[in-house]
């Protein structure tokens, strides 16, 4: 009876284990068919877009019209700089382009006029050398007509010195004979006179022969005096015929002034941006964040002066393991559970993987060709992008921590 006991009461309790372990299992595979076609995550932040903005040109604030954690709009005024030195760049930069451009319009203008007048310095040399060249043929053709007036008086002048010295002699015959009363007093006076033409004819043509070497001397003049045109007209054609080598040059002269007017305008478009870039203006929609700067604060170029944080769009990074991408892929549903709001979902879907492991990025990748290598689970970036309209209050903030779950089936 006592061993009958004793089995009856086991008997409830063996029945209770057994149900404690069916009603685990049942657990168990319930959890298993929930979680079948998930992944999901703790190491997961919202991102978004923050933009550091730096100084352009350097100068000292004079304004700063935004605070710490203010929403701006884009293109809304955010800092000021003194912007008068700059708007003196401008005024000398504009001065400076209009004496450029009145040097480039004069340069312009006196390309024509070096052509014209080149053009008619060649056809007016050109017409002097013509007229110097007729005028080297006259005189030499004067010359060779005085040569020849010279040769005919002096053939003359030798004919007449010829008669004159017969007719003297044929006087001192007469003389002779009239002494012994032979011929006629008559006679010897025709003698004499006869003598006396000859000789003025002697005399005459002597005249001839020095006015023909003086004619010569004229015609020879007249000839070099016409040579030196010749001489001098083609040194003034030599020198029109450079004309085009000097228009070439007024062009260059032309176009180096044109190249400075494209200089002057570069450096006033560059003296307005520079003007322009004393008013710092905000790029996109977001929040201040990080403002290190107050009026009468000088800054240089390049220095930084705020951030703007970017609240749309935002997006989630969440780093898998590994071992969770084998079926994870982008366009794949995901909800996100936000800490910072108990828990809030919000939906999304995957929009892409990484193309290398977190480890990659930082600092000081893991090299493991030394030998002592232990296996290191690793983790993948996916982009996770919200649904439109899941986050219309701008709630959230890039670095808050979330728990992204995928459904990967």
């Amino acid at each position: 009876m006592a061993e009958a006991s004793v089995s009856f009461h086991r008997q409830p309790r063996f029945q209770l284990a057994i149900a404690a372990v069916v009603l685990a299992v049942a657990g168990v595979a319930v959890w298993l068919w929930l979680t079948a076609g998930r992944e999901s995550t703790d190491d997961a932040q919202v991102d978004a877009h923050v933009t550091q903005l730096a100084a352009r040109v350097g100068g000292t604030v004079t304004k700063v019209a935004v605070d710490d954690n203010q929403l701006v709009d884009a293109d809304a005024v955010l800092v000021e700089l003194d912007p008068r030195d700059y708007q003196v760049a401008v005024d000398k930069a504009r001065a400076e382009l209009a004496d450029a451009e009145a040097s480039a319009l004069a340069a312009q203008s006196g390309v024509p006029i070096a052509s014209t007048t080149t053009a008619s310095n060649v056809t007016t040399a050109r017409g002097g050398i013509t007229q110097a060249q007729s005028g080297v043929a006259a005189a030499e053709k004067e010359v060779e007509a005085a040569r020849a007036r010279l040769t005919t008086a002096q053939a003359r002048l030798r004919e007449a010195e010829t008669n004159a010295a017969k007719s003297a002699r044929d006087v001192e015959r007469w003389r002779g004979l009239l002494a012994k009363d032979e011929v006629s007093q008559q006679q010897f006076d025709n003698a004499s006179a006869s003598a006396e033409a000859q000789k003025a004819a002697s005399d005459s043509a002597r005249s001839q022969v020095v006015e023909a070497e003086a004619g010569i001397r004229v015609a020879e003049s007249r000839l070099a005096q016409a040579r030196a045109a010749e001489q001098q007209a083609n040194a003034e054609l030599a020198t029109a015929e450079t004309g085009p080598s000097q228009v070439a040059a007024t062009k260059a002269r032309a176009a180096a002034a044109e190249a400075h007017v494209q200089q002057a305008r570069a450096t006033l478009a560059q003296a307005e941006l520079n003007l322009q870039y004393t008013t710092v203006k905000a790029p996109i929609r977001g929040i201040v964040s990080r403002k290190g700067i107050n009026v009468g604060q000088v800054v240089q170029a390049g220095q930084p002066l705020l951030a703007l944080v970017q609240i749309d769009p935002v997006w989630v990074t969440a780093n898998f393991k590994e071992t969770q991408l084998k079926n994870m892929k982008p366009g794949q549903r995901v909800t996100v559970d936000v800490d910072a709001f108990g828990g809030r979902e919000f939906r999304g879907k995957v929009d892409s993987i990484a193309g290398a492991t977190g480890a990659r990025f930082s600092l000081l990748p893991p090299e493991n060709a030394t030998g002592n290598y232990v296996k290191v689970v690793q983790r993948v970036p996916v982009k996770i992008v919200l649904d439109e309209g899941q986050d219309p209050e701008h709630m959230l903030r890039p670095g808050l921590s979330v728990t992204p779950t995928v459904y990967t089936k």
